[in-house]
């Protein structure tokens, strides 16, 4: 039996409909339930930014989860595919009328991304304060919470709504496959050809 942790939303059924695609079982889960039995294989129904706690802890042996959560974590564990699915990009958005100064004395940057954003200003060797949010982050230069946002970006329709425009994109991000790491010593072959299946059909 191999458990897969999967994120909630988008990522969930295009990851669902690779294993249908490939096993030609329905691998479906029913309402509102949280564990998905089929096969030799159980799936868990869980938020993207824990896929890595499951995996890492052993509660799942693979997992599907974004670049980016990977990169925001660095969480210890194998990456073993790049999917090409729940592709998007991690920007820098400011107000549409103002321009991103990196010779500020201090970026005050709104994001739930810290440590991405950190680092990408640290390379900028602009000081930034971050304020931490979870949702709702275009809100924050508009009444001067903070002077731009870190945030994922699918077509960028959410931050013109709001007034905002990306000045800068960190990084593009797609789902990847990544494995606990004594799963992968104790089911090695099982994981191994599990991947070839999947990269055969993506």
């Amino acid at each position: 039996m191999i458990t897969i942790a999967l994120p909630k939303g988008r990522i969930a059924d295009d990851t669902l409909a690779i294993f249908r695609k490939i096993f030609d079982m329905k691998f479906e889960f029913e309402d509102r339930k949280l564990i998905l039995s089929e096969g030799n294989f159980k799936f868990l129904y869980v938020r993207n930014q824990d896929i890595p706690a499951y995996v890492t802890n052993g509660a799942a042996d693979i997992g599907v989860v974004g670049l980016d959560v990977l990169e925001e974590h660095r969480p210890d564990v194998l990456r073993l595919l790049d999917l090409g699915i729940g592709k998007c990009k991690i920007c820098v958005g400011i107000k549409k009328e103002n321009e991103l100064d990196y010779n500020a004395a201090r970026l005050k940057v709104a994001t739930k991304m810290p440590n991405i954003t950190r680092n990408f200003f640290a390379g900028k060797a602009t000081p930034v304060k971050i304020i931490k949010l979870y949702g709702s982050i275009e809100l924050a230069p508009l009444i001067g919470l903070a002077d731009a946002i870190v945030d994922n970006v699918e077509t960028g329709a959410t931050m013109r709504q709001n007034g905002l425009k990306v000045a800068e994109v960190i990084m593009q991000s797609s789902a990847h496959l990544i494995a606990n790491r004594n799963s992968f010593i104790t089911k090695r072959d099982e994981i191994l050809d599990l991947r070839e299946k999947i990269n055969g059909v993506i």
